[in-house]
Parts: structure tokens; sequence; C-alpha cells
């Protein structure tokens, strides 16, 4: 009975540390990706004035 209710407190201790870790991970991707549209956009813009 006792190592059933420590699996479950292990699951529930993970799952509650899952979502903060996640939610960074997913934080980090996001800017990244806006980091990454702005550089593009830069680059874009750049080239397109040296064609004139």
């Amino acid at each position: 009975m006792g190592r059933i209710l420590l699996i479950i407190a292990a699951v529930i201790v993970a799952l509650m540390l899952l979502g903060p870790i996640v939610g960074f991970a997913l934080t980090l991707l996001k800017w990244g990706l806006i980091i990454g549209a702005v550089a593009f956009g830069v680059m874009f813009v750049s080239k397109l004035l040296k064609r004139t």
C-alpha cells in the first residue's frame, strides 16, 4: 500500500513540474521564432534596398 501511494505521489509531483518546464520551453520557442522572423525581415529588406 505504501509503495502504491509513493508511486502516485511521484507521478503527481512529476506532472506538477512538467507544466512549468513545458511552458518555459514553449516560451523559448516563441521568442526564437519571433527573433528569426525579425532577422529574416531585416535581411529581406536590406537585399531589396541593395537592388534598387
